[in-house]
């Protein structure tokens, strides 16, 4: 009897080292790997790493067929963010491809077309696209195969077709398509949304993304996918014009960055959101960390330190060449120590911006077997964009100019050439040998959810796949004290939290509210690499294959 006791007890041991909270393995490789939310554009990377391709190139590759793939979140019509680990030099560079206003989208103009606030949809919410020639200054800097080889997969499927994935099948049947008979033709044949494991044929991106594969990124802004983007515009009564797209380059920009208990945390400068998950981590370094990731006295402490970084965000963030943004004094040390003396025990229903003295989206992370990471957010802004579809292109004009503003007193205010309030951040982390590049997508989320992917991995040593995985709150702006959580926070925090004032969302166990997240990672000392993918997406990171 007492062997049998013995042996029951060792299984039992044995079970439990293998339980674990986190639903996927992390993927680990002596090879690149690449983590996006869609498994065909992952393996798509993965296939142009084992060509011989960098970290940038299989970025592109991955990202046109995301492109493709989810259309209503990402594709040429939108933005690009990129922040690039360089192993050989250790340097990390910015590029910032968010496009700006046409010259002729100002207040004036709005306030002649009777808009009192900035249009969330329709012509007048487009700004330039900067993603193709963002693609471009990462290739021109960072790639190796020749710009053609990089939309095979994605011409393929937008010519031959793919089957429709389960999560991404739900925002194809969207509100924003009513009324756009353009739009309904194009991705929804037949008059409704196609189902899961039904395949969609693009033949319109295709011929747009052949033109670039074979013209170079400059046919988007000076060829003949521009024709067909300003015949587009100026039928739907728009502004822009050949010189607002011929005249626009992205930025390299110099990321920023604070240290977070020993750890390494950039961003991209404004006017971009990143700055907020600094703001962010600096006021959760004045605490303590809670026992658990769910605990309700860490969860409040991180919901109070968000509200204050967000309320910072929206008082003083905006393009930096049209408005003077307090960059540094923000990511102070001191003044987060003094901005934290107002997180109480009590949820606060009205954070307010402090006084520093003197932005639906796509986020894919890819690491190539020398170590250079790009961590890659594109987005053509909400779901479906603009709902504009470029005639017999196949793709939607973003909506991004909706992140400026009327008011002529905020340095946000909507002006010609000037870059609107950005939501799409790429992150990075690092600490000695570990390199990591990471992001989760979906609007106002971003900067709150960096934090929390940070602080598990940091705070509560969880693995690349697990900290990615955790439980999550969201929560839209600074004001009010309503929070969403996901149901696996568990009972004690949901009570705790209710208990401290917070109106809570309860959401189901994986919920896309939370957005959807990639991480890889670098590490140096033993050349291993290491990939995770969110469980509420998709996608799956996926390791270089063999040649």
């Amino acid at each position: 009897m007492r062997t049998l006791a013995v042996t029951l007890l060792f299984v039992s041991m044995l079970q439990a080292q293998r339980d674990r909270s986190h639903g996927r393995s992390t993927v680990i490789s002596q090879s690149g790997i690449v983590a996006t939310s869609q498994v065909l554009a992952s393996q798509a990377g993965a296939q142009i790493l084992a060509q011989g391709g960098s970290a940038v190139d299989a970025a592109i590759a991955a990202n046109a067929v995301l492109g493709v793939v989810e259309p209503g979140m990402d594709g040429i019509g939108g933005d690009l963010f990129v922040l690039y680990r360089e192993a050989k030099t250790g340097k990390l560079h910015g590029l910032n491809g968010s496009g700006y206003a046409p010259k002729g989208l100002t207040r004036d103009y709005l306030l002649k077309k009777g808009y009192r606030s900035m249009p969330g949809e329709g012509i007048d919410s487009v700004s330039v696209p900067g993603c193709v020639d963002g693609w471009a200054k990462m290739h021109e800097r960072f790639g190796k195969l020749p710009w053609k080889t990089l939309f095979s997969a994605a011409i393929h499927y937008a010519e031959y077709g793919f089957p429709i994935q389960e999560m991404d099948s739900a925002s194809w049947d969207s509100p924003r398509m009513k009324g756009r008979p353009e739009s309904k033709a194009v991705f929804q044949p037949g008059g409704r949304a196609p189902q899961p494991g039904e395949v969609f044929r693009n033949p319109g991106l295709a011929k747009a993304l052949k033109l670039i594969a074979a013209n170079g990124p400059r046919e988007f802004y000076q060829g003949e996918l521009s024709l067909s983007i300003l015949n587009t515009v100026r039928k739907h009564g728009g502004v822009m014009n050949a010189e607002d797209l011929a005249q626009f380059h992205s930025e390299w920009v110099t990321p920023i960055a604070t240290e977070y208990r020993g750890w390494r945390v950039s961003e991209l400068p404004p006017n971009g959101q990143g700055i907020s998950a600094l703001i962010m981590l600096n006021l959760m370094e004045r605490f303590q960390p809670g026992p658990s990731t769910m605990h309700a006295d860490w969860l409040h402490t991180k919901i109070e330190a968000m509200k204050l970084a967000y309320s910072d965000l929206g008082a003083y963030v905006a393009d930096p060449k049209f408005a003077t943004v307090p960059v540094e004094p923000l990511l102070a040390k001191p003044y987060a120590a003094e901005r934290a003396k107002q997180i109480k025990d009590q949820a606060n229903c009205d954070a307010k911006p402090g006084q520093p003295i003197a932005s639906d989206t796509t986020y894919l992370a890819t690491v190539d077997k020398e170590g250079n990471i790009a961590s890659w957010i594109q987005s053509v802004s909400s779901l479906w964009g603009s709902g504009i579809v470029v005639d017999g292109m196949g793709f939607h004009l973003h909506n991004r100019a909706a992140g400026f503003t009327m008011d002529p007193k905020h340095p946000n205010v909507v002006a010609g050439r000037k870059r609107p309030f950005h939501t799409i951040i790429p992150g990075m982390l690092e600490k000695g040998d570990t390199h990591i590049g990471f992001g989760i997508m979906s609007g106002a989320n971003q900067p709150l959810a960096h934090a929390q992917f940070v602080s598990n991995y940091v705070d509560h040593g969880l693995n690349l796949q697990a900290a990615l995985e955790a439980p999550r709150f969201t929560k839209g702006n600074a004001k009010g004290c309503n929070v969403t959580v996901e149901s696996r926070v568990g009972i004690a925090a949901i009570q705790g939290l209710s208990a401290k004032g917070h109106m809570l969302d309860v959401r189901g166990e994986h919920s896309t509210r939370m957005g959807r997240g990639n991480a890889v990672l670098y590490d140096a000392r033993n050349k291993v690499t290491m990939g995770a993918s969110d469980s509420r997406a998709d996608g799956a990171a996926i390791p270089e294959p063999l040649r």
